[in-house]
């Protein structure tokens, strides 16, 4: 007898401990390989997660308050690699309430964020060793809770959600990846290297997944998604880029060259309007 995988899915979000979290989604996943897990996403309805699981510590604070370290001391390096810890962790309960949350969307997006959720697991379990490698471990330092924030904004409806977290919060790490990797390298942290590796090369893949049901969702619903993006962008006032935009990767993920002007062409006209407003 088949178990449906909505209630396993509930309970990994709202588990607060990060191992236990972690544990959950390797067996669902598992479970699911079997053929012991169903999705049968009307034998219940989905519970509004306000807020998901997470542990005491780290302590959250408002963006501008995380202290800013120098990376070239040993705790500043060890923040930033906390930092890129927990950025993984927010992202494995994105994706569990992705695919708890929008359950009505075909099987398929279901099984798509199940797959984000196990693999961001799996950076932050290589990351946290790596954390754990220097002397520290995660909830050591403060950090903000903007990623989740985005998440709770969007939770009424999924085009948002695709639209303004694995195309916009997500895929700014495709941006800064390869820059921290290279003060990585510098450093001579080569395991740490192979680890922002991993990372890199699966966050294209979920970036490609949110603009896949972004393009499917408003296809659906007869919208326009080029246009509708950028209404988007201004409606919630996201500012894309800060710095390398790594167009290369945006592309691998999805975003057209015609997308991408666009987004530059935004850029511009952002920081006209925000300049003059200064």
């Amino acid at each position: 007898m088949q178990d449906n995988i909505f209630p396993r899915l509930e309970r990994a979000l709202c588990e607060t401990d990060p191992t236990q979290k972690c544990e959950l989604i390797f067996q669902i996943d598992a479970d699911y390989r079997s053929g012991s897990l169903k999705i049968a996403p009307n034998e219940d309805l989905p519970r509004d997660v306000f807020v998901a699981g997470r542990p005491e510590k780290p302590e959250l604070v408002p963006p501008y308050k995380v202290e800013q370290r120098k990376t070239s001391t040993p705790e500043g390096y060890a923040a930033m690699l906390h930092a890129i810890c927990h950025i993984e962790f927010n992202a494995i309960n994105l994706a569990l309430d992705a695919a708890y949350r929008f359950r009505t969307l075909p099987e398929q997006f279901t099984l798509d964020w199940l797959k984000v959720a196990y693999e961001e697991a799996q950076h932050f379990t290589l990351m946290r060793d790596r954390l754990r490698e220097h002397g520290y471990d995660y909830g050591d330092f403060s950090a903000h809770g903007h990623l989740w924030d985005m998440a709770y904004k969007t939770a009424f409806d999924p085009l948002l959600r695709m639209a303004l977290v694995p195309r916009v919060l997500e895929a700014r790490g495709l941006d800064v990846t390869p820059a921290i990797r290279e003060k990585v390298k510098q450093r001579g942290d080569l395991p740490t290297c192979d680890v922002l590796d991993i990372i890199y090369r699966d966050e294209v893949g979920h970036v490609q997944i949110g603009t896949r049901w972004y393009a499917h969702l408003c296809e659906q619903r007869g919208l326009e998604p080029m246009g509708l993006f950028r209404n988007l962008l201004r409606r919630f006032d996201m500012f894309i880029f800060r710095g390398y935009v790594n167009l290369e990767a945006r592309e691998r993920a999805g975003f057209s060259q015609f997308e991408m002007a666009m987004l530059e062409d935004f850029e511009k006209s952002w920081h006209e309007t925000h300049g003059k407003a200064a």
